[in-house]
């Protein structure tokens, strides 16, 4: 059974900074691609940031630009996303996603799988 958990949320001022991490087990992580979306409250669920099997190739949505990076950690099968200069609107749940490599890495409907997500919360 596959199984992706989240930790590292919380709350945190406008300005300031937090690590999200994503545990996968029950797949062979490092077929995978992974991505980080986020859904706000009364919204749509918004790509944040995907890295492809190979890490050196990773892709963000324009809104996180320049603040959050995400990185992977195969040998411990987790992906983790810092997020730097954080607004309120980056407020929302997160959540992190598998899928197989293809297209569709900002789609969120190309996603196998899914964490339950976890709460960040920016404060002004």
């Amino acid at each position: 059974q596959v199984q992706l958990v989240e930790s590292g949320g919380g709350l945190v001022q406008a300005g300031g900074s937090l690590r999200l991490s994503c545990a996968g087990s029950g797949l062979t992580f490092s077929n995978y691609a992974m991505g980080w979306f986020r859904q706000a409250p009364g919204k749509e669920r918004e790509f944040v940031a995907a890295i492809r099997r190979s890490t050196s190739i990773t892709l963000y949505g324009d809104s996180v630009k320049g603040r959050f990076t995400i990185s992977r950690d195969s040998a411990k099968n987790t992906v983790y996303l810092r997020m730097n200069i954080l607004k309120p609107e980056d407020t929302a749940v997160y959540y992190c996603a598998a899928k197989y490599p293809g297209n569709g890495y900002d789609q969120s409907q190309a996603y196998d799988y899914w964490g339950q997500g976890t709460q960040v919360t920016v404060s002004s």
